[in-house]
């Protein structure tokens, strides 16, 4: 069964990889770029799965978040800490 995936990402400078993030993105199912840095995939894959996917081609000083809407879910990377503390809270109250 196929995921709904919504992905959002911030690239921070120095080393902006907008291509190579698009081409990850791209590669993990059928895809639509709803913004600049906003992109909706059909994939079989988990959040987490294409989070990690997604992660190997971005910067360690960049942020990334995966929702998976179909199964209630999210996956991210270098939230700010109150904000990936406030998500922890409240998700699926």
């Amino acid at each position: 069964m196929a995921n709904n995936l919504f992905i959002s990402y911030d690239l921070s400078y120095p080393g902006q990889h907008y291509e190579r993030v698009s081409d990850a993105i791209q590669k993990l199912g059928s895809w639509a770029k709803v913004q600049k840095s906003f992109w909706y995939i059909n994939s079989p894959h988990s959040a987490e799965y294409v989070a990690k996917q997604i992660w190997a081609s971005m910067d360690s000083n960049d942020s990334l978040i995966v929702v998976d809407a179909s199964n209630n879910d999210a996956y991210w990377y270098n939230l700010n800490s109150d904000v990936s503390q406030y998500l922890q809270s409240q998700w699926r109250m």
